[in-house]
């Protein structure tokens, strides 16, 4: 699928294929930002999946499947960092041992979630040699730090807020940028990339979620357009 945005000119390109073939086929340096968020092997889908709905609310449910049991090749990494100038790496501490470089620039996600069964906070290694970063922005279950009108809906599991994409990209993307999301998920880098201007190309193997995103994406965008 295929979005242009007329007000930027920029286009938004997911594709429901594996990633690894796609990789093995791109020029070095072909993007100049990757921001992935690549299983992170713990079995997500063995987990409870619910939304914290508590009392008075039914815990949201998602499609189970096998997609989170491991996590990515050191091929992989390799390939990403061939064919991408710098990287954002979403669950480098489930396997930091599989990625070739340090870093000084990790990026804190602090959920602020409370006492919950949820994690406090999600890690990501960074290509870029500024220090450690923290960005604070809601997220538990069905709480969210924007909630009525403005609250997201959730389609996907590891699903994470198009807020914090617009603050990787505000921070850590520079004009004119190709970016670069090899496990799409549910599509949120796409509405990031989408209104503040930046070329995406995003992969999604599971057909399901693609579909999905493929909706959300499609909501979103004509809604933009509408107004």
């Amino acid at each position: 699928m295929k979005w242009t945005n007329e007000a930027t000119g920029r286009t938004i390109e997911i594709y429901n294929e594996d990633c690894m073939p796609a990789l093995s086929k791109m020029h070095e340096n072909e993007f100049e930002l990757a921001i992935v968020d690549p299983p992170y092997g713990i079995g997500i889908n063995k987990q409870s999946l619910g939304e914290g709905g508590g009392l008075y609310r039914q815990p949201k449910t998602y499609k189970r499947g096998d997609w989170d049991n491991n996590i990515p090749t050191e091929k992989y990494f390799i390939e990403l960092q061939r064919c991408t100038q710098n990287q954002i790496i979403w669950g480098a501490n489930h396997y930091i041992s599989k990625i070739p470089y340090d870093s000084s620039c990790w990026i804190v996600w602090d959920k602020n979630n409370g006492a919950t069964d949820f994690a406090d906070c999600e890690l990501a290694w960074t290509s870029f040699k500024s220090p450690v970063r923290k960005y604070k922005y809601t997220w538990s279950g069905f709480v969210q730090q924007k909630m009525g009108k403005d609250k997201e809906s959730k389609i996907h599991p590891t699903q994470k807020p198009v807020a914090l994409y617009k603050w990787l990209l505000k921070n850590y993307a520079k004009e004119n940028d190709r970016i670069l999301d090899t496990h799409l998920g549910s599509g949120s880098i796409a509405i990031a990339c989408w209104e503040m201007g930046f070329d995406l190309v995003g992969y999604e193997l599971d057909t399901d979620y693609f579909e999905a995103t493929c909706k959300r994406l499609n909501d979103h965008f004509n809604q933009q357009t509408l107004f």
